[in-house]
């Protein structure tokens, strides 16, 4: 299947200006990959596997983008006693991530020009590897968030510049790679969470050794990008000059387009497009309730009288969802002129989970998970609107820039307000009323950011 779409998303672009597209990610010059490949034949081989090459860093990199977080929240318990954290402290941990990746994500598409993108995201898997790997032996608070905040660095840029490359290298499959990359991302999540609380008891039962194996994983991820950067230096990655791809006709999927690169038009006033805007909004909200789901919900369930490995499985099935649809939903999003039913769908299932936690906790617990699993497909179909809302290159980096900066800024306040209502009430009634309650507006922007416009014609108007 990779194969497949990596022959479709290269195979109508003109050989020339897939030249270009390779040098622009790789820095390389044309000379340079046939004196390397020993002559046309060889070069054209090169160019084959390249493609392929950074479709399996897509995929081991989106398999790091979240066991930083949900590990920690299968442990957040351990960890608490072990740093001596209070609940309101608990939730200001549990804000880090949001608050990093809004901070360092802003940072992505500037870093991509100076370096390349396929550089950064490399770079971004060497922090995730080092930050995870120290973090767990910080031996206090201040150290511990010091450390995910460099882990969170790297998957801060690495969140924001995948729509990029994916746009770049597939242009004609944007929903079906925006898919894969989602479903890694998911089955990420889901296994970190499942396995952390047995794998830190077959480890020796230490909180430490069971945060710190995921360095392992972020490790391999850096290995695929090292072909893509070496010999780079300090080249920029300029966007190709014009990649056109069919918009219609069999095979072709809604949001294909024409990624024409300029390099010396001025950036992009996105602030001016209302659906960039509702995007950021919508991206919020849906961190909002993801980042409390991973931070708190195991601990909800833990509380409610489960057992602390059975909330770990538990959280694990809500991210396991994202796997099966976040493949499914941009495919199929791409195929509609207006995203909005699908929000909408989503947030009737979100609504649902909520009051399910509400009511019954434990004895509904695993209809609880499902439901809430689903509604946090919010994510994949964000990302795949952001490519569909954009119809160049540099127009993709812009508002995948905005939308996840500004997105996370408003997610920051949810985890730690959510800690601070569990501390002051001694339960989680209000918070989960909390959750439910963003989940309409959620679905407000969900709907106005769905329509069929782009933000290169509101910013033009």
């Amino acid at each position: 299947m990779m194969d497949l779409m990596v022959n479709e998303g290269t195979g109508t672009v003109a050989s020339a200006k897939t030249d270009r597209d390779t040098n622009a990610i790789t820095g390389t010059s044309a000379t340079t990959a046939t004196s390397a490949g020993g002559g046309t034949g060889k070069g054209t081989a090169t160019r084959a596997w390249v493609p392929r090459l950074v479709a399996v860093g897509i995929v081991l990199s989106a398999l790091n983008l979240r066991p930083a977080i949900t590990s920690l929240g299968a442990l957040l318990e351990e960890v608490r006693d072990g740093l001596g954290m209070s609940g309101s402290l608990a939730g200001v941990l549990t804000s880090v991530p949001p608050l990093c990746f809004a901070v360092f994500g802003v940072m992505a598409p500037r870093l991509a020009r100076r370096f390349g993108p396929a550089a950064v995201v490399c770079a971004g898997m060497v922090a995730i590897t080092a930050g995870l790997l120290v973090r767990p032996y910080a031996g206090s608070t201040v150290g511990f968030v010091a450390a995910s905040a460099l882990a969170l660095m790297g998957i801060a840029v690495s969140n924001v510049l995948m729509p990029v490359i994916v746009k770049r290298w597939f242009p004609d499959r944007v929903g079906s790679m925006t898919g894969l990359y989602s479903m890694a991302l998911a089955l990420g999540t889901s296994t970190a969470a499942a396995v952390t609380v047995p794998m830190t008891k077959a480890l020796g039962g230490s909180w430490q050794t069971g945060l710190a194996v995921w360095a392992g994983l972020a490790a391999a991820a850096v290995l695929p990008w090292l072909p893509l950067v070496r010999g780079r230096g300090a080249m920029t990655a300029p966007e190709p000059a014009s990649v056109s791809v069919p918009v219609s006709g069999a095979g072709s999927e809604r949001g294909a387009g024409s990624v024409t690169g300029e390099p010396h038009r001025p950036a992009l006033r996105i602030t001016r497009s209302r659906t960039a805007w509702a995007l950021a909004v919508f991206f919020g909200l849906q961190a909002t309730a993801a980042y409390i789901t991973m931070g708190w919900m195991a601990q909800i369930f833990r509380d409610a009288g489960v057992p602390a490995s059975t909330a770990g499985l538990l959280l694990a099935v809500t991210m396991v969802m994202g796997v099966p649809l976040a493949f499914v939903i941009p495919r199929l999003a791409t195929r509609l002129p207006h995203q909005g039913p699908i929000v909408l769908v989503l947030g009737a299932c979100g609504l649902a989970g909520y009051a399910g936690l509400y009511l019954a906790p434990a004895g509904g617990a695993w209809a609880w998970a499902v439901l809430l699993g689903v509604a946090n497909c919010a994510f994949p179909l964000a990302l795949t609107m952001v490519g569909m809302r954009a119809r160049t290159g540099v127009g993709v980096a812009q508002l995948s820039a905005f939308a996840q900066s500004t997105g996370y800024l408003i997610s920051i306040p949810g985890p730690l307000l959510v800690g601070v209502l569990y501390q002051h009430s001694g339960g989680w009634g209000l918070p989960i009323a909390l959750m439910a309650a963003l989940m309409v507006p959620q679905m407000a922007v969900g709907v106005l950011a769905g329509r069929d416009r782009t933000v290169e014609d509101e910013a033009a108007r």
